[in-house]
């Protein structure tokens, strides 16, 4: 048995495990995810997030799943990475880039008045593609921030059965890649209401990545400005399409749950 310790974090309610590698080496992540993210028998997340060294930037990311399959990127994680690493005293920078299977993202972040990190802002880079998509009686549009997702507007999200939607969606021979599938409402201007649900995870409180590419469908399908605030179960993101640069700015909270020690079979 090998001793981990570990700290539980969430950004608006997307919530995982997170291990700083280069101290607390993990051999079969996929596994111990699985493992660890379980409801009532493991700590219970929506998966493991492990914190190493780069070569090409401050740090890496690896994401894991709750079923276990390596996710490229994380918007709501790699805040909370930035959060982790300042409270962990493995830097004092206000802005930090982590090598993640997405590419490089730069982490601009915000500290309170005691000098603690409460929010971030992540530069997720441009989306590589959005296009219109219809699949059987589902239209909407496909938008990839580096991972897929496929962004449905309807008129009360509250109504959409997300279990037995986002379960078969997910899973459709239109991605073979499998996708991340949204259902988003505008409430009131640049205000959207989102629920998602995770490719690899299920319905989740909150996915960032899901965030930017509502905000993206949102204004390409004239609903939105190039800004607008995404709220979804477990809290609100404040998202921006830069006209210049084209990158998208997203902005939330980074907050720290609680800190353990677990004993893991490897």
């Amino acid at each position: 048995m090998t001793e981990i310790k570990f700290t539980k974090m969430h950004g608006a309610g997307n919530d995982y495990i997170y291990v700083y590698t280069p101290q607390y080496p993990i051999n079969d992540p996929a596994t111990i995810s699985r493992v660890l993210s379980k409801q009532h028998f493991g700590i219970g997340s929506d998966g493991l997030i492990l914190i190493g060294k780069s070569d090409i930037a401050d740090f890496s990311m690896r994401i894991f799943n709750n079923d276990g399959s390596e996710a490229m990127m994380c918007g709501n994680g790699v805040r909370c990475c930035g959060k982790f690493v300042r409270d962990h005293q493995l830097t004092q920078k206000s802005n930090v880039t982590f090598e993640t299977l997405s590419g490089i993202k730069t982490i601009q972040l915000h500290d309170d008045e005691n000098g603690i990190v409460h929010s971030a802002t992540v530069d997720m880079g441009t989306p590589l593609e959005y296009k219109p998509l219809t699949i059987d009686q589902h239209s909407g549009t496909f938008v990839s921030m580096g991972n897929p997702h496929f962004v449905q507007f309807v008129e009360n999200v509250m109504e959409v059965d997300l279990t037995a939607n986002g379960s078969v969606l997910e899973g459709h021979s239109a991605f073979p890649n499998q996708c991340n599938i949204e259902y988003a409402q505008v409430v009131s201007d640049n205000n959207i209401r989102m629920r998602v649900w995770e490719r690899g995870s299920g319905i989740t409180l909150a996915c960032g990545t899901g965030a930017c590419a509502t905000a993206v469908a949102a204004f390409l399908t004239g609903r939105c400005d190039r800004e607008s605030n995404v709220q979804m179960d477990g809290g609100t993101l404040h998202i921006r399409w830069d006209k210049n640069d084209n990158h998208i700015y997203m902005t939330g909270p980074a907050e720290t749950v609680f800190e353990g020690v677990v004993k893991i079979n490897q």
